[in-house]
């Protein structure tokens, strides 16, 4: 099978191994002439980023760059990202990285045209038509890790620096117009980070399976994405520059990002209060959280997970599932508990709180409150 692909769902996504030459033509589709890349610290001076930056230089496009954009990003990052925008007079974004990079990127692209507070934005209701539409700018995004599926989403993650919050900001033209999805920008990653973010994926697709809300293209997508993960995370694992391996991989994290549009859960509801407090990796703490949320909702989702385990091709039903989980998150160097993150157990009432207003709480399948939380961040540790 060629892994190389032109999808228009859910949003337009070149995929395929080297197609990041094609981010000059990605740009003109996009109507960018002097684009700014954003991305993190910590990709901002490996050859990966240096590279595509040739890419743009070469095409007539500058090498503009903002790099001050921390592993969990707040409004500061913003802040700064924005001014660099307009300082820049620039008018698109290339949301360039794993998920800090994508959130922050897609935020800039967002806010720069904006005359509130970015927090007046939140996913809460309606607040989303408060934005002026027309003074978003373009997005294009370049995924470097296979875990967030950010670049397909319509929103971003950013923390409030003041009350540690994670918050949702939601708007249907942050999605990017263009993708450029090129497993190739994936191959350096180290373990630590091909698990987690991998992980990541897995419980996007677990947790939109879970999810009591109708959407069976959703479920479709959360059920094959298990499958790519289950086949294909402990072979990008073992050998980094596994092609195939990692272009599967990627299409995972595709996929777990658009089929949560049917509803995230407890992981993430848990997973977003820990990381804003205690500034953990997002995909190894919702690995994490996986094992405790999934007895949690057995009552209710046994029946689809024994299902979800056939076509997966692990025995013993929604018992073995649970079994393979736990024997997946050990074979990765996952953390057995949250105490192990760095998570206290004298943190748990203030976690609970930010969990308990997280909007992932509304897509679990057993109804979350301050009770089952409590329990269940204990049975986490």
């Amino acid at each position: 099978m060629t892994l190389v692909g032109n999808w228009s769902y859910p949003t337009a996504i070149k995929f395929g191994a080297g197609r990041i030459k094609e981010l000059a033509e990605a740009c003109a589709a996009a109507g960018m002439k002097k684009p700014l890349l954003v991305t993190d610290k910590g990709l901002a001076d490996l050859p990966v980023t240096q590279s595509t930056l040739d890419i743009l230089e070469a095409a007539g496009l500058g090498r503009a760059m903002f790099s001050e954009v921390d592993p969990n990003p707040n409004e500061k990052n913003l802040e700064a990202g924005v001014a660099a925008y307009k300082a820049g007079d620039h008018d698109g974004v290339i949301a360039f990285g794993g998920g800090s990079g994508l959130d922050l990127g897609k935020m800039v692209a967002f806010m720069c045209g904006q005359t509130r507070p970015v927090w007046d934005f939140e996913d809460i209701g309606d607040w989303w038509t408060r934005a002026d539409a027309n003074a978003i700018a373009p997005i294009i995004a370049v995924p470097t890790t296979a875990g967030t599926g950010s670049e397909v989403g319509r929103a971003s993650v950013i923390t409030d620096s003041v009350t540690h919050q994670k918050k949702i900001i939601f708007h249907p033209k942050v999605l990017p117009t263009v993708v450029i999805c090129d497993p190739e920008l994936t191959v350096g990653m180290p373990k630590f980070i091909t698990a987690g973010t991998g992980l990541d994926a897995f419980a996007h697709c677990v947790e939109a399976f879970s999810s009591p809300h109708y959407h069976p293209m959703s479920q479709g997508i959360a059920l094959e994405g298990m499958r790519l993960v289950k086949d294909y995370l402990p072979r990008a694992y073992a050998d980094g520059t596994d092609i195939e391996a990692r272009a599967h991989m990627m299409s995972a994290a595709a996929m777990g990002a658009t089929a949560f549009q049917k509803g995230l859960g407890a992981i993430h509801a848990m997973s977003h209060p820990i990381g804003a407090h205690f500034n953990t990796h997002h995909g190894t703490t919702n690995a994490v959280c996986m094992p405790a949320v999934l007895a949690f909702n057995a009552p209710e989702i046994r029946e689809r997970f024994n299902m979800a385990a056939a076509y997966l091709g692990i025995e013993g039903g929604f018992e073995g599932f649970c079994t393979y989980v736990q024997d997946l998150n050990d074979s990765l160097g996952i953390p057995r508990g949250l105490s192990e993150l760095g998570v206290t157990e004298a943190a748990i009432p203030e976690l609970v709180k930010g969990a308990l207003i997280d909007p992932s709480c509304g897509g679990n399948p057993v109804v979350l409150g301050e009770a089952n939380l409590t329990q269940l961040f204990k049975d986490a540790m």
